[in-house]
C-alpha cells in the first residue's frame, strides 16, 4: 500500500527518483555517471534522469547520444544498429532501457528487417514475404494495428444521443472531459481514454483512480437521486485545451508516434494523453467532485 501510494504521487505513477537537475547544466562526467546508472538499473526511470529530458532540445540531445552510442557498442552489426538506433528524439516513442533486449539482435537466428524500407507484401506457407524476399518461421506472431486509446472503443458500435455514433463523434479527433466522459453520451464512462494520463503513466495507478472516481460518483448520484450524468461542451472545451497546451510544452508533440495516431492510416494526428502527470490529474478530479461534479450536467 504505501508503494502504491508513493508511484500514485510520481508524475509518471512509478515509484522512482526523479533528479529534478537539468542535463545541460550538469558536468558532462556527472551527466554520464546518472546516465550509466539508469541505464544498468533499466526500465523506464531513464527518462527520470534528468527533469528536462523531453522539455529541452539539447537536454534531449545528450541522452539521446547517450542511448545511441549505447546500442552501437552492444549491438555488433552495423546494419542492425543503424536500424535500431533511433532517429528522432528520446522518448518520442516507448524506449526500450537495456536489460539484455539489445543483446537479442547478437544472435544467430535473429534478424531485424525494416518495414518502412522493406514492407511486407504477404503471408506464405511458411512465414511472410517482404521486398522480394521470403522469410521463413516456425511462428509468426501478430502485432500490427496497434490502434491505441481510441481503437478498441471505436470498434464497439456506441451510440448517444440522437442516436449518434462515437466514431462519428470522434471522426476529427478524441475529446472528452477528463478522459471519462464524452459531451452527447450520457452515462458513458470511459477508463484511461483518450484526455487522460492513460499510456504515459503505470496503468494500474491510473486504472484504480478511474475506477475509483467512476464508483465515487455512482454511489453520490444514487445518493441525490440523480440518473443521468453528462459533462457540459464548455467543460470539455477546456479541458481538451489543457491537454493540448500541457502537449506543446513538450517535445513529444513534435513528432510521429502512436500517441498522435501516426501509425494508423488516415486516423487524426491528435497528442490523446494527458502529459501533466498522475497527481495533478488525480487533483483536478478531486477539484471537480468538491464542486459537486463541476463541469457535469446531472438530471
Amino acid at each position: 500500500p504505501e508503494m502504491r501510494k508513493r508511484a500514485k504521487s510520481k508524475p509518471a505513477g512509478i515509484d522512482f527518483v526523479i533528479n529534478m537537475a537539468s542535463a545541460i547544466e550538469t558536468p558532462e562526467a556527472e551527466r554520464r555517471r546518472l546516465f550509466e546508472e539508469r541505464w544498468a538499473y533499466g526500465g523506464l526511470g531513464f527518462m527520470a534522469s534528468f527533469s528536462d529530458l523531453l522539455l529541452n532540445d539539447e537536454s534531449n540531445k545528450t541522452a539521446a547520444d547517450f542511448v545511441r552510442a549505447k546500442i552501437r557498442e552492444v549491438v555488433k552489426d552495423r546494419k542492425t544498429a543503424e536500424i535500431l538506433t533511433p532517429k528522432n528524439i528520446i522518448g518520442c516513442k516507448r524506449l526500450c532501457v537495456d536489460t539484455g533486449y539489445w543483446e537479442t539482435f547478437n544472435r544467430p537466428n535473429v534478424s531485424l528487417v525494416d518495414i518502412s524500407d522493406e514492407p511486407i507484401e504477404r503471408i506464405t506457407a511458411n512465414g511472410l514475404r517482404a521486398k522480394g524476399h521470403d522469410y521463413s518461421f516456425d511462428c509468426l506472431v501478430l502485432a500490427t494495428g496497434f490502434d491505441a486509446m481510441t481503437g478498441a472503443l471505436l470498434k464497439v458500435d456506441i451510440r448517444g444521443r440522437n442516436g449518434v455514433a462515437l466514431r462519428d463523434k470522434w471522426r476529427e479527433g478524441p475529446k472528452s472531459y477528463l478522459g471519462l466522459t464524452v459531451v452527447g453520451f450520457p452515462n458513458l464512462f470511459t477508463i484511461t481514454g483518450p484526455g487522460s494520463p492513460s499510456v504515459l503513466t503505470n496503468m494500474l495507478p491510473s486504472i484504480e483512480q478511474h475506477v475509483d472516481f467512476i464508483a465515487d460518483c455512482l454511489e453520490a448520484l444514487r445518493a441525490k437521486g440523480v440518473t443521468v450524468i453528462e459533462p457540459v461542451e464548455q467543460a470539455q472545451e477546456a479541458w481538451v485545451g489543457q491537454v493540448g497546451d500541457f502537449a506543446n510544452i513538450t517535445l513529444r508533440s513534435t513528432c510521429s508516434s502512436w500517441y498522435v495516431g501516426a501509425n494508423i492510416p488516415g486516423k487524426p494526428r491528435v497528442f490523446m494523453p494527458y502529459i501533466g502527470g498522475l497527481p495533478a490529474y488525480i487533483a483536478a478530479c478531486e477539484t471537480v467532485v468538491k464542486n459537486d461534479y463541476e463541469g457535469f450536467a446531472l438530471a
